[in-house]
């Protein structure tokens, strides 16, 4: 009998209810976008962030590198050991993870930033790079490089162009496959095979090993943490202005898409309550002639605070659903790849508006204070 009270006062009232119904689904589908946003946004901005290279450098102790193409580091480990070191912690999501040697080579007895390392590496490291020719992609190649723009603009080089480069008195004769462009110093360095750059400069060990490491913040955190631990002898620290960035954008992201949610719970209990007020003067003359019948107000009120429930969970199961969809294209637009909808999201935002409708339903409680007498007699 209470269940069918409810949805024949749902039914009778479905015209006043519609501004709220309205309300509440709209609201939601924004909730619930906000949502699935906040919680695969931090996997696409991980991977974002995974474009701008490594986040992770491991050098030797008190050594500032240079890495800028002003002047070689100086090359104090030996890279088998420290990969040892490396592949014994337990990785985060290692995007990449390669060794450096940079030396100060001279072309046309100009010099030149050399960076010797692992070129199937290297383009994990600069998946943005654009690039005139054709990656180098395994590590046996020894006779190729890419070299940055301006240093193809310098030497006027293309790709299958030869190029020479001397250090001291040994030499190397080298094919370019490709040109670079980054944007940055790279543009001004030339990269090759890590073998090629150890023979060339007749050293056997690297200058700097770099990690691209996914994961949130606190994930790249420990890892980071386990690697200082693991690696006591080297200098282990994060590259500042991706982490920091990184960690930034997320905050105010997550902040900005929190005060939304509030600001769309505020609107959403307003509406409704401004619809609720409308319906309980309208049912003045039905709570009289329900307590003049016996009816207790504590029954009477939770009929019409389960009809507002009812209300408040089709629609937030509705906007839930939009919602989804709306994340979907949303990803889409703003990060070129789709965020699959969150199955948590979808009982939060029933819940929220379950919630939010209750709240807005406070003037129902005036209706306690109707007198049946008064109603009988038409006041």
């Amino acid at each position: 009998m209470f269940w069918r009270l409810v949805f024949q006062l749902l039914r009778r009232s479905r015209g006043r209810f519609a501004v709220a119904i309205f309300a509440i689904v709209s609201g939601a589908t924004v909730i619930s976008a906000l949502l699935n946003l906040d919680l695969g946004v931090q996997n696409k901005l991980t991977q974002e962030f995974r474009t701008l290279g490594a986040n992770i450098v491991i050098s030797p102790p008190d050594v500032q590198q240079s890495v800028d193409g002003g002047s070689a580091a100086p090359v104090l480990f030996n890279e088998d050991v420290l990969q040892i070191g490396i592949e014994s912690v337990p990785e985060a999501n290692v995007v990449a993870s390669a060794p450096y040697l940079y030396i100060v080579a001279k072309a046309a007895q100009k010099p030149v930033v050399m960076v010797g390392t692992l070129m199937g590496e290297l383009r994990k490291f600069e998946p943005t790079w654009q690039l005139d020719g054709r990656w180098i992609s395994s590590s046996d190649d020894m006779a190729g490089c890419l070299v940055g723009r301006n240093v193809a603009r310098q030497f006027h080089l293309k790709p299958d162009s030869s190029l020479r480069l001397t250090y001291a008195d040994r030499t190397a004769e080298l094919t370019v496959s490709g040109v670079v462009s980054a944007g940055g110093p790279d543009d001004n360095q030339i990269f090759v095979n890590l073998p090629v750059a150890q023979r060339l400069a007749a050293i056997d060990g690297i200058s700097v090993w770099q990690i691209s490491a996914g994961g949130s913040s606190k994930v790249v955190a420990g890892y980071l943490a386990r690697l200082t631990v693991a690696l006591p002898q080297y200098q282990v620290r994060p590259i500042r202005q991706v982490a920091e960035a990184e960690g930034a954008l997320l905050g105010r992201i997550r902040l900005l898409i929190v005060s939304m949610v509030l600001l769309i719970l505020v609107l959403t209990a307003l509406c409704v309550l401004g619809t609720m007020a409308a319906l309980a003067m309208e049912r003045r003359k039905l709570v009289g002639l329900m307590k003049s019948l016996g009816g207790s107000i504590s029954r009477i009120v939770g009929i019409f605070l389960a009809e507002v429930g009812v209300l408040g969970a089709a629609g937030g199961l509705v906007g839930a659903i939009l919602g989804s969809a709306l994340s979907y294209w949303m990803g889409l637009r703003v990060f070129g790849t789709a965020i699959a909808p969150r199955w948590e999201v979808f009982p939060v935002t029933i819940v929220l508006m379950v919630l939010v409708t209750l709240t807005g339903a406070i003037p129902l409680r005036l209706l306690g204070n109707v007198k049946p007498a008064d109603i009988l007699r038409g006041e």
